[in-house]
């Protein structure tokens, strides 16, 4: 690639971010435009900011000096051009989408009409685009339209979401989490520790289902409740109770009633596929991608949670880094990099008061003729799982101390068969740990 083509990549999180610095890097001038007013910052570590023990700039990304603010309203692809809501337009050769995701709005009970209400009152159409059931909450038909919710009510996905909860929180103030996957559990404990009254609901019947397993779960689960969380499984909300424009309570599909200052929304997220969709690029979930991270049209590319590849959106920070740093790599004119997948672990590190550490990789549940390896402390409140296929680790979860997660992710992301030199205890256990 030249050193004068045009390279405008959409969306300042993670991915844009890493994508833009090594271009930079590389010696590729880049673009890169950002709705959000704030700098760059790392996403994952918004918990940490709510619960006070980081300020934004802490979390704050180093951004690169050629940075746009400004939302994209459409892609011209016969000029190749992106036109921006100030009425300006931004020309390029290669245009990377990089958009991130939406957080999911489930459809309860007044919480449509209360959005649509607030947005009249400020003069404004509310909107919204499909969705997918999330797993965390009921059944969702859109995403926020455009975070207009009631007073009191709050999503939990950008800087502003997580301002606005911070100036909102005090002691005392009656918190509900609807949603207890990882976002929601790390809500809820940010919030107990800014002293709140917190209530988890979470529709399923553990916390943090898609990644741990039974017996972690009651770990996550335990360790809120230290914490003066009241968690409520197998529970779905169905209504949201607004007085004013405000919220005051959340009703239960069987009728029981939560009084709420505060709402959270934590029930998962929905790729930002809108910019694509009405461009004509090819969109399922996500915005299909192939190996080199190109879509439909060979002069656009997706990475990120925005990007399906080969039938996975990971919506994880560990994938969209990788993407990024091999769309750079092709960009600058390695023709052979190829971004193939990721096998990325989840993990959740949650420090200050009542530390907690999880980690889950691969398959957590075992199936019939696998062996599993299991060491649990329930005094000191740690537990290890490891799941061996065919000589081969297959998964794991661990909560409390991770000394051995190195190894295990090591170990399960080469594929490679284990050794069969000592017993599969040494697995959880090499590093001299309990």
């Amino acid at each position: 690639m030249t050193s004068n083509t045009r390279v405008v990549v959409i969306g300042a999180g993670l991915a844009g971010v890493r994508l833009a610095r090594r271009l930079g890097e590389l010696g590729t001038p880049v673009t890169l435009i950002g709705e959000e007013e704030h700098r760059p910052y790392n996403r994952v570590l918004l918990a940490e900011v709510l619960a006070g023990r980081y300020s934004p700039d802490v979390i704050a990304l180093p951004a690169p000096a050629e940075l746009t603010r400004g939302r994209v309203t459409g892609i011209d692809r016969e000029v190749r051009a992106v036109h921006l809501a100030d009425g300006s337009k931004i020309a390029y050769d290669t245009l990377v989408l990089a958009t991130g995701s939406n957080p999911v709005l489930p459809p309860l009970r007044g919480l449509f009409r209360e959005a649509y209400l607030a947005s009249a009152r400020r003069g404004e159409q509310p909107t919204g685009s499909s969705g997918r059931e999330s797993g965390d909450c009921p059944p969702e038909r859109h995403s926020t339209p455009d975070h207009v919710l009631p007073e009191g009510v709050h999503a939990f996905r950008t800087m502003d979401d997580c301002l606005g909860l911070s100036k909102a929180v005090r002691p005392g103030v009656r918190a509900v989490v609807i949603g207890g996957g990882l976002l929601g559990v790390s809500a809820a404990r940010a919030l107990a520790l800014r002293g709140a009254q917190v209530v988890l609901a979470q529709q399923s019947e553990r916390l943090m289902e898609r990644q741990l397993d039974p017996a972690a779960s009651k770990l996550v689960r335990r360790h809120l409740t230290d914490l003066g969380v009241e968690v409520h499984t197998e529970c779905r909300v169905r209504d949201v109770r607004c007085v004013g424009g405000a919220v005051r309570s959340v009703e239960m599909h069987d009728g029981y009633a939560l009084d709420a200052d505060l709402v959270v929304l934590a029930c998962g997220v929905h790729p930002r596929v809108g910019l694509a969709q009405t461009a004509g690029l090819e969109v399922r979930k996500g915005v299909l991608v192939d190996d080199e991270l190109r879509t439909s049209d060979p002069r656009v590319r997706a990475i990120g949670d925005c990007a399906q590849h080969d039938g996975t959106v990971y919506g994880l920070a560990t994938p969209a880094l990788e993407q990024a740093e091999v769309l750079a790599e092709l960009l600058a004119g390695r023709a052979d990099a190829r971004y193939t997948g990721t096998r990325s672990l989840t993990r959740l590190t949650l420090a200050g008061e009542g530390f907690f550490d999880l980690a889950a990789f691969g398959e957590t549940e075992p199936r019939p003729g696998d062996d599993v390896v299991q060491l649990a402390d329930a005094t000191r409140g740690t537990y290890r799982k490891v799941v061996v296929r065919d000589d081969r680790l297959v998964g794991g979860v661990l909560v409390g101390e991770l000394g051995t997660v190195g190894a295990l992710a090591r170990a399960w992301e080469g594929a490679e068969p284990l050794p069969d030199d000592g017993p599969l205890l040494h697995l959880l256990t090499n590093d001299g740990g309990s």
